[in-house]
């Protein structure tokens, strides 16, 4: 489950289970509540803040749960709706986020990197990936929204259309990251990036950013169901 750090004012979010490494840190509904969990903690704490969310080994988060979803095909939409409020909360937090992506970002996990205000990738290793399209699986109206409002227009085309993988250095290229680092500096830059910011923390901020992401937010609060979603 995913769990906290903090190093000053800058709260870090871990995606996976504490002691473990390599973990895949994919969307299962405890997971995403846990995630909702460790934000209400960072949220109730006062004063200047900022956060930064990252993970162990190999990966970042590899997206949905696939093991689940085709265990619970009938509450599919539900499951995509509840992955959703994951995005817009990050859309909306009350203070500066930084994802710190030091590992693999596939699909869902791609986008929630995409949710935050900044993105700093390991150079060396990983990738940021929406295989969609290769698995025959739509994006969802929120999630659609998301990535063409938050990319570069041609980038989000390439990353939608074609699958494509990208490193760390051509993801800075199309402007889907902000910065890239040599392996375990990721978190350090992330960590110096969101510090210089936490003053910004509050109720300003949040509606500063629900008028940026506005039309993002909408579509992400469209309910999904079989009128706009197809899969399987």
């Amino acid at each position: 489950m995913p769990y906290l750090d903090r190093d000053g004012d800058v709260f870090i979010l871990y995606l996976g289970t504490e002691g473990e490494t390599d973990n895949e840190n994919r969307f299962h509904p405890d997971w995403i509540a846990g995630t909702h969990a460790a934000l209400d903690e960072v949220e109730s704490h006062e004063g200047p803040a900022a956060l930064v969310t990252t993970a162990t080994g190999k990966f970042f988060t590899n997206g949905l749960d696939t093991t689940w979803i085709f265990a619970n095909t009938d509450k599919l939409p539900e499951y995509l709706d509840r992955v959703h409020t994951i995005y817009s909360r990050l859309l909306a937090f009350p203070m500066a986020t930084v994802a710190a992506v030091q590992g693999h970002a596939f699909g869902a996990g791609a986008m929630l990197a995409t949710s935050h205000d900044f993105r700093v990738m390991r150079a060396d290793r990983g990738f940021y990936c929406l295989p969609e399209v290769s698995l025959n699986m739509p994006f969802t109206v929120g999630m659609s929204a998301l990535l063409n409002t938050r990319l570069p227009k041609q980038a989000a085309v390439e990353a939608m259309t074609t699958g494509r993988r990208f490193g760390g250095s051509d993801a800075l290229a199309a402007g889907i990251v902000d910065q890239i680092e040599e392996g375990d500096a990721v978190l350090s830059a992330a960590v110096t990036r969101a510090a210089a910011l936490t003053a910004t923390r509050g109720a300003n901020l949040a509606g500063i950013k629900r008028g940026i992401h506005h039309d993002a937010l909408a579509a992400l609060a469209t309910a999904t169901d079989k009128s706009n979603f197809s899969f399987g």
